[in-house]
């Protein structure tokens, strides 16, 4: 069974930083598109940022020139550095992980921005 486990979720203030990693347990880590989601207190589960097995990257218009989506192939591992953020940017934070019609999620973890 796939995990992924993430981690660097947190408390920072408004203008701050974090950067997330997601680990994968997949042997074929290179062949996945790597994402990630978010979903804030009483709505829908959006996309932040996705990184093709190419490296091409795909990003949310809200978080445009402030967070950075890359992965590690060697470390079976993708990152979300996240700079100059904001309250609206307070969410549960989800790894995504797909091939074609195979998905696999993270457990999430909690990104608060709050002074």
């Amino acid at each position: 069974q796939v995990q992924l486990v993430e981690s660097g979720g947190g408390l920072v203030q408004p203008g701050g930083s974090l950067r997330l990693s997601c680990a994968s347990s997949v042997s074929s880590f290179t062949i996945y598109t790597m994402g990630w989601y978010r979903q804030a207190p009483g709505k829908q589960r959006e996309l932040v940022a996705r990184i093709g097995s190419g490296g091409s990257t795909d990003y949310a218009d809200s978080v445009k020139g402030r967070f950075t989506i890359s992965r590690d192939n060697a470390k079976s591992t993708v990152y979300l550095q996240m700079n100059s953020l904001k309250p609206e940017d307070t969410a549960v934070y989800f790894c995504r992980q797909s091939f074609g019609s195979v998905v696999y999620w993270g457990q999430g973890t909690q990104v608060t921005v709050s002074s």
